[in-house]
């Protein structure tokens, strides 16, 4: 079981957050946060439904994790374990998650995979995507894993896909060229890009890519 309370800040104002395992009592809150905070032309099959969540808190309740922010609960992350083989690093997020439901889960795998990461857009601000991510990391260390992986979206790429391939697009993201609200906050948070994954995920402002970014342990060499 996961617990962990701190305090968050905006706006000068100070306030109380706690990180926590989720519950089938907060199915009804996740569910309406996966709507609030991925509109379309966001696939809406994509947003999680309960069965989903009910195999997230029987397959790996550990990497099932939500914050709440004075009480309400204000986002969600989801991870499963994985073998993976970085010299074969081409998947899908369908493939790779079990199209969300993770009956893919490896107790025996090296690496946490994240499936999932949604903040209410009413509590952004907050820097709660990284509060998870950093909750997911210690779950990294305490369970002696390799690595936390995930395939992030860029969601800017179709803007520029014409003018350059999403290898130079990753490069000029790296570099400060460029931004992009997912692969620029996942650099915030210590995450590394490996590659871009062709059909990772049925994506048009992603033009269907999706970057494989990692968190090594640092205890693991």
């Amino acid at each position: 079981m996961y617990v962990k309370e701190q305090y968050v800040f905006r706006n000068n104002h100070i306030h109380k957050a706690v990180i926590r395992n989720y519950q089938i009592d907060d199915f009804d809150h996740l569910i309406t946060i996966q709507k609030r905070a991925f509109p379309p032309p966001f696939p809406s099959d994509l947003w999680w439904n309960k069965d989903q969540l009910n195999q997230h808190v029987s397959q790996f309740p550990t990497g099932a994790l939500c914050v709440e922010v004075d009480g309400k609960v204000s986002g969600s992350m989801t991870s499963l374990l994985v073998d993976f083989d970085p010299s074969h690093p081409d998947h899908t997020w369908e493939g790779i998650t079990d199209n969300g439901y993770i009956r893919t889960h490896n107790p025996n795998g090296n690496t946490l995979y994240v499936v999932d990461l949604c903040i209410d857009p009413d509590f952004r601000g907050f820097k709660l995507g990284k509060l998870l991510m950093n909750a997911m990391y210690e779950i990294v260390v305490h369970l002696r894993l390799e690595r936390l992986l995930g395939g992030g979206r860029i969601p800017t790429y179709h803007k520029v896909a014409h003018e350059m391939s999403v290898e130079e697009y990753v490069r000029r993201l790296t570099t400060g060229e460029y931004k992009d609200p997912v692969f620029t906050f996942l650099l915030q948070t210590g995450r590394i890009p490996l590659k871009a994954v062709p059909g990772y995920l049925e994506d048009e402002e992603s033009c269907d890519y999706g970057i494989l970014m990692e968190w090594k342990n640092p205890f693991k060499h």
